[in-house]
């Protein structure tokens, strides 16, 4: 695995997050909208017969995988601070914290560091080549 794959995985994880939670609004949204229909049919009695109670499993389902996602996301990074914590030179260290545990685009990070777009990326290949991934990760 290479440092920029070992860096942006947090970021991947951190948009799968995302999507859950949407999928979570959405569930949300049709749980509010689930209604029963009273027939006077008889209904098998080995089929589920509460839509709703259908919708709040879905979404207890996946507010599980959201938390566990929160929790691999915090792990990770976790890890990655003390990896760039390694790295000897203060400026690769703020540009990789600004872009890898921050998520902010190259032209945030340029008005924040108050350097030209070209500096930034310059800057930012040079703390890649300076990061050293602990054999476990490698």
């Amino acid at each position: 695995m290479t440092v920029k794959e070992y860096l942006g995985q947090a970021y991947r994880l951190d948009q799968r997050i995302n999507s859950k939670l949407e999928q979570l609004e959405s569930l949300n949204g049709l749980a509010t909208k689930c209604t029963s229909t009273l027939t006077g049919m008889p209904k098998n009695p080995s089929r589920s017969t509460s839509m709703m109670a259908d919708a709040v499993a879905k979404i207890v389902d996946l507010q599980a995988e959201i938390n566990h996602d929160i929790d691999l996301l915090v792990d990770l990074k976790c890890e990655m601070v003390r990896v760039i914590k390694n790295v000897d030179h203060a400026e690769y260290q703020t540009l990789l914290e600004l872009r890898y545990l921050c998520f902010k685009t190259w032209e945030q990070i340029a008005v924040d560091m108050n350097y030209s777009i070209d500096n930034v990326y310059r800057i930012h290949r040079k703390a890649l080549c300076a990061v050293n991934l602990p054999k476990s990760i490698q």
